[in-house]
């Protein structure tokens, strides 16, 4: 307080989340703050990084390790290391979940929490019902309610290791409750965890492009369009987004699934298919883009 009075200064405050959660700065500062939120690297900010340390990968060598790794930025001092990598994750990972989740909010049972969250980070980009993991977790033996499931999730988002996004009715223009899904603030806690990020190469394509909308400042709901799904809808500042997110458009069948729903939409919003292709599958207005160039647009 005495610097804001007596200073010309702006003040800026960083630290752990588990000295300071975002939630508790209003607490703190009576309000008098403006949130600055730091996300992990974004595939064009990884670049930069790379180009910084005159990396001699190619476009698609560093969009690989990407895909593996993610973005936490002090990977780029390991020099695409796979061992350290992969342990320097692991480390983040049981860091955050013990500290900024189990000790903070004093949960008992933390192999409960445990497997929780990881059948969540494996799952990432699924419909997720508390109901269901409950019922699945009574068949194994292993008791618990859908309101601790809920709890467990609430704690790791405020310890941003998930990012949580609803479902929104198209048609109707409303909100659904139910069945919303969980991507993870960086993807290469999947890989440290499981090593499937390339085997599951959507559902991490899915998290990438999910994370890459919110830091350029969109509202991202999973879209219903009747009994089909939209992958992303994107708000901002009155614009709007529709966007499916595929590995790669292999046969008519998967064209006709990734186009036909967005074709079935009623205004006049853009709409994206995004894939790795490197051909140009757009159609009926309909823009198709690699990913990686869509990650490294300046905006959109």
């Amino acid at each position: 307080n005495s610097l804001r009075v007596d200073c010309d200064c702006d003040i800026y405050i960083t630290g752990s989340n588990a000295k300071l959660l975002a939630g508790e700065l209003a607490t703190y500062l009576g309000g008098r703050y403006v949130e600055i939120r730091v996300m992990p690297f974004s595939f064009g900010e990884y670049m930069t990084a790379q180009k910084q340390k005159n990396s001699r990968l190619s476009l698609s060598e560093s969009f690989q390790n990407y895909l593996v790794f993610g973005g936490m930025p002090f990977l780029t001092n390991l020099s695409g290391q796979a061992d350290s990598s992969l342990q320097y994750l692991k480390d983040i990972y049981n860091s955050v979940l013990l500290k900024d989740v189990i000790q903070r909010h004093n949960f008992r049972n933390t192999d409960q929490v445990e497997r929780i969250i990881r059948y969540l980070v494996s799952n990432i980009g699924q419909p997720f019902s508390a109901a269901s993991i409950a019922k699945y977790m009574k068949n194994e033996g292993r008791k618990i309610s859908r309101e601790s499931i809920l709890e467990y999730l609430k704690a790791c988002e405020a310890a941003f290791l998930i990012e949580k996004v609803p479902r929104e009715d198209l048609v109707g223009k409303k909100l659904l409750t139910v069945n919303e899904k969980y991507y993870l603030t960086d993807h290469g806690f999947r890989e440290a965890l499981f090593g499937s990020n390339q085997r599951d190469i959507g559902q991490v394509l899915e998290n990438i492009v999910c994370l890459e909308l919110r830091r350029r400042g969109f509202e991202v709901h999973v879209g219903k369009a009747g009994d089909r799904e939209v992958d992303f809808t994107a708000s901002r500042s009155g614009r709007k987004l529709y966007i499916q997110v595929a590995y790669l458009l292999a046969s008519p069948e998967t064209i006709e699934r990734e186009f036909a729903v967005l074709e079935s939409i009623p205004d006049n919003y853009p709409k994206l298919v995004l894939s790795m292709d490197e051909i140009d599958f757009s159609r009926n207005g309909i823009i198709h883009k690699n990913i990686r160039d869509f990650l490294l647009e300046d905006v959109i």
